[in-house]
């Protein structure tokens, strides 16, 4: 919980009346959230539950009274539990041999590296990397194998891709946890004689089970609001409800239609959500205390289970490098697949028919990420050093939309914004309202995790020097949350430039976006134009990652989050 000074533990309510720049603070955070979160997600509501001017549970019922959507709904749960059991374990196992065999610097880096391009990457990169692989005419299958007419699309493709997208949130997160362990209570139990295999069993992976089980509920809420990959990998086979409701909305024109499902969607998504709150706010096992005392190195595996762990983890980390690099050779060949004739005719695509894209999406990730960025330590702040009525209420609904899945939220504005007395629709402001009310969370959460590591007494030092509240937040509190600062800058921009899933119903003929243009490239066949233009994003996120991740290494402090890991969700 937020520690708070002495002149704050008082009524919430007579702070904010006692301090009337807090309460102007309050007031305008709660009326974009209303504006930007609340009213938008109540209008996917009525639109669910009204017809006829009454109050109706016959447009759910309907929606899922047919054999698709009702085969979408269980597909989706299907894959979610899925994508977070393989995705889980296969980060727990990176995170395990990360953090326990002492690997060398440049493994470590090699293994981050490798590792955070697909949290970088759009979010169809790994689908258009797997049918150049293993596609009617993919290098795997028909170049390598002979195999003709493999069918790449259905449950295992999609479980496959999504598992490599998605793993390294729980990579990160487990890492996390497993590096925080007191090396002390692993060498205690080493000390009265347990084997390395009976230490990991008794002490280490019961002080990760929490961790585990938040891991899950991300990948599986990460798979649910999953749009691209399976709007590509899935086919008609194995249909799940965001690409149901995309495609009732483009090809049906039904937006009620639309709205219901993705309402259907809103049910598990807002269950997982409290559930990793729960998970999250839980009681750890406490295994780092304010006690000095000396510190063991962490005993590492054994050689030979090191370098079995270690070359697991090189074989996906080069199956990940081998993605990336079939990408940017399907980009530089004239048809992958056909004529393998070296070219820059998509690159010349992507620089003429797609320059307008990409002007506009660096456009609006420039705004939205100084939007987000400073909406992220503005909100954070007040929740983490301020005490006020509905304190708790803003951090819960402020995370809303960056827990949901990205269909909802783009439905909900499509909706809310297509009339008045609000018609922003069709306009970069929708798009750059949805991005900083979606990932400015990331440094609601950043700023949150750095302030609840500051003493109260700092802050209170200053003022009883004489500072007055201003100086001291000037002075004292804006130097330590510029890491959160600069983190929801960086995440911001970066799901500017890769997000799609909510953004594809806000997008018009005057405001597009790159990833839009991928997925066109896509459905018209054009895979060499395609691959062009993931490569670009990729180089452009990937630098301005490093960049980021430069400066946060320089003022990072205790308890913030990584950036990767943010990115994760």
């Amino acid at each position: 919980m937020p520690a708070f000074s002495v002149s704050q533990r008082k009524n919430p309510f007579g702070t904010l009346i006692q301090d009337p720049a807090l309460l102007l603070s309050v007031v305008v955070i709660w009326a974009f959230l209303v504006l930007f979160i609340i009213y938008p997600l109540s209008k996917i509501f009525i639109l669910s539950f009204e017809a006829d001017g009454h109050f109706t549970l016959s447009n759910i019922l309907n929606a899922l009274g047919t054999r698709t959507q009702l085969k979408a709904f269980r597909n989706s749960l299907l894959l979610g539990i899925l994508v977070g059991i393989c995705g889980t374990l296969l980060g727990f196992f990176f995170a395990f041999t990360a953090a326990r065999s002492n690997l060398s610097k440049g493994w470590m880096r090699f293994l981050d590296a490798a590792i955070i391009l697909p949290l970088i990457s759009p979010p169809f990169t790994t689908a258009i990397a797997m049918i150049f692989s293993f596609g009617p005419r993919g290098l795997i299958t028909y170049e390598l194998l002979g195999i003709k007419n493999f069918n790449v699309y259905g449950l295992h493709s999609t479980l496959f891709a999504e598992t490599i997208t998605f793993f390294p949130i729980a990579y990160m997160t487990l890492k996390a946890i497993l590096s925080g362990i007191d090396p002390n209570v692993e060498d205690m139990a080493y000390s009265l004689g347990s084997s390395r295999w009976r230490v990991f069993k008794t002490v280490t992976l019961p002080l990760t089970i929490p961790g585990l089980a938040n891991a899950f509920l991300l990948l599986f809420a990460a798979s649910l609001a999953d749009f691209a990959t399976p709007l590509i990998l899935a086919g008609n086979s194995f249909p799940v409800l965001p690409t149901e409701a995309y495609l009732q909305i483009t090809g049906l024109f039904d937006l009620k239609g639309g709205a219901v499902l993705s309402f259907v969607l809103l049910v598990p998504a807002i269950a997982v959500f409290f559930l990793q709150r729960y998970w999250v706010s839980r009681k750890y096992y406490v295994t780092i205390t304010g006690k000095s005392g000396a510190q063991t190195q962490i005993k590492s595996v054994n050689p030979k289970v090191k370098y079995l762990l270690l070359g697991i983890c090189l074989l996906i980390c080069t199956l990940i490098l081998y993605f990336y690099l079939l990408l940017f050779y399907a980009s530089i060949v004239r048809a992958f697949g056909a004529n393998h004739t070296i070219t820059c005719k998509h690159y010349y695509v992507v620089f003429t028919e797609g320059l307008k894209a990409m002007k506009d999406t660096l456009i609006i990730a420039f705004f939205g990420m100084l939007a987000g960025g400073f909406y992220g330590v503005i909100v954070g702040y007040l929740v983490a050093k301020k005490q006020f009525i509905s304190r708790q209420m803003m951090e819960i609904v402020s995370m809303l939309n960056y827990s949901l899945p990205g269909t909802i939220v783009g439905i909900a504005y499509l909706i809310a914004f297509n009339d008045r007395p609000i018609a922003i629709t069709g306009t970069a402001f929708i798009i750059i309202a949805c991005y900083v009310f979606r990932y400015g969370a990331t440094g609601i959460r950043t700023t949150v995790a750095i302030l609840q590591q500051i003493d109260p007494s700092i802050e209170e030092a200053s003022l009883g020097l004489g500072a007055d509240s201003t100086t001291t937040f000037r002075r004292i509190t804006i130097p330590l949350v510029l890491p959160a600062l600069f983190t929801g800058l960086g995440v911001v921009f970066i799901r500017s430039m890769t997000a799609i899933s909510a953004t594809i119903f806000l997008v018009s003929i005057n405001w597009t976006l790159i990833t839009v243009r991928i997925l066109e490239k896509m459905t018209e066949l054009e895979l060499g134009v395609a691959a062009a233009f993931s490569i670009i994003v990729v180089l452009i996120v990937f630098l301005v990652t490093i960049a980021i991740s430069m400066f946060l290494r320089v003022f990072r402090q205790p308890g913030a989050p990584q950036m990767s890991n943010l990115l994760g969700g």
